[in-house]
């Protein structure tokens, strides 16, 4: 073990590093700085590194690529969680029940949702409480009347997004467009359909 792995402590909550640079940007977690500035639209960032990544979504540059399939990501971090989807994996385990998740955002909110009472965000209007400020924007057009989603082949609006989806199968088949040659099996999507495909065609090549 290297005596001088962990010289580099801090001083507001004990963590040590192996560099004197880490603890510098380790540091601005308890300060707030933020030296450094994307040149396109101003947003600041603890590490130098995080502006580089960041100024990909302004230059549409999008160098981590998917083996499976044709999508592209500007981080590599988004590739690794799109991965998952053709790997199955599920890492992030919840510890009170069975259930497991391929990102931990989802895992922190199901444990909100059903492990935890606490429903910090509450409805202006009703008074009504939610775990997240996702589900309470969900609820808000209940009282404003607004229907934001309508269907492109009749004069159908919906409140919510869910029951113009469930609208478009029952009404108008539009969930099995999407028929595999091979197989018969039909998709929702055209990707889906896509991603099924190279499944058939990875078998041809065996």
């Amino acid at each position: 073990m290297n005596i001088h792995s962990n010289k580099y402590k801090c001083s507001e909550c004990g963590k040590s590093f192996s560099s004197g640079c880490a603890l510098t940007a380790h540091r601005r977690i308890h300060s707030g700085e933020k030296p450094f500035e994307c040149s396109v639209c101003g947003k600041r960032f603890r590490i130098s590194g995080d502006v580089t990544r960041h100024s990909m979504i302004h230059s549409g540059e999008k160098p981590f690529k998917c083996r499976v399939c044709d999508k592209a990501f500007n981080r590599n971090g988004s590739l690794t969680v799109h991965l998952r989807i053709h790997t199955g994996d599920k890492p992030y385990k919840c510890s009170l029940c069975d259930k497991s998740f391929s990102r931990s955002s989802h895992l922190r909110t199901h444990e909100r949702h059903i492990h935890s009472n606490v429903r910090p965000h509450s409805c202006s209007c009703c008074g009504k409480q939610f775990t997240t400020v996702r589900d309470l924007k969900r609820h808000v057009p209940v009282h404003d009347g607004a229907k934001p989603f309508s269907c492109r082949h009749c004069s159908k609006e919906f409140v919510w997004h869910a029951h113009l989806k469930r609208h478009l199968l029952a009404s108008h088949n539009e969930g099995t467009w999407f028929t595999c040659h091979i197989c018969r099996k039909k998709f929702s999507r055209k990707c889906y359909l896509k991603q099924h495909m190279q499944r058939h065609e990875a078998v041809c090549l065996r």
